[in-house]
């Protein structure tokens, strides 16, 4: 692996979604306008106040994985990939280039979403904004590597939707959402304890609520931060030159 084919990889991928407003609407736009729409369901309700922060990490992580995991299954089934990678880029150049191209599109993304539903859906922060902002990104950031991870095996687009109740709705069930962790059967709580949006929902409700200091949140990124590069290395390793 090399900087200048990573930088050259990521620089590809952010010229190809330049020139895709569907794409730049998808990542930009629309989980802002669910999180909106989340606070317009429950208006004039302390509701949003308590799960607006899960909504932080739930639709950023979510679109992150779509499109990632499409975006990458696309360079193997036109043959992209297999003619980059007849040159001297990597696996682990290809896979870091598209991590950097969309961590970059997470950075946009985590502050069109926090700036929305602060300022527009007066969601209330007591905590650091932010910290509020590094905790959302890493989570962008875990959408994206388990995006990369699921195009890795995937045959087709639809097989990359068919990762979701897999990798993202288990998640979602078991991240504290709809109950209280410690409220789940001792099992699920455990298993919900080991997946990493658990952890981004945690530290996002706390940093709103200001209910803990540093000292519960860096522990959390770092925990997703480990998924992430456990996404990454096994996503290179795995990945295949095109689809069979």
């Amino acid at each position: 692996m090399t900087p200048t084919r990573t930088l050259a990889t990521a620089a590809r991928v952010l010229l190809q979604i330049r020139n895709d407003p569907r794409t730049i609407a998808l990542l930009l736009v629309v989980p802002s306008l669910l999180i909106g729409l989340v606070a317009w369901i429950f208006d004039e309700t302390p509701v949003f106040d308590r799960i607006g922060p899960a909504m932080l990490a739930l639709f950023p992580f979510i679109v992150m994985f779509l499109v990632a995991s499409i975006s990458t299954l696309r360079e193997r089934r036109s043959g992209t990939l297999e003619r980059l990678l007849s040159m001297p880029l990597g696996r682990g150049d290809f896979i870091l280039g598209y991590t950097l191209a969309f961590g970059i599109l997470a950075v946009a993304q985590t502050a069109v979403a926090v700036t929305y539903a602060t300022l527009v859906c007066g969601l209330e922060i007591d905590g650091s904004v932010w910290l509020l902002f590094v905790v959302a990104i890493a989570d962008a950031l875990l959408g994206t590597s388990l995006g990369l991870l699921a195009s890795a095996f995937a045959r087709t687009e639809f097989q990359v939707v068919q990762f979701m109740p897999v990798v993202v709705f288990p998640q979602i069930l078991l991240g504290g959402i709809f109950l209280p962790r410690d409220q789940l059967p001792n099992v699920l709580e455990t298993i919900g304890d080991w997946m990493p949006l658990s952890h981004a929902i945690d530290a996002l409700t706390a940093v709103a609520t200001g209910d803990e200091d540093t000292g519960y949140i860096w522990p959390r990124v770092f925990f997703i931060g480990c998924w992430i590069v456990g996404a990454i290395v096994v996503g290179s390793l795995t990945l295949r030159r095109r689809t069979g």
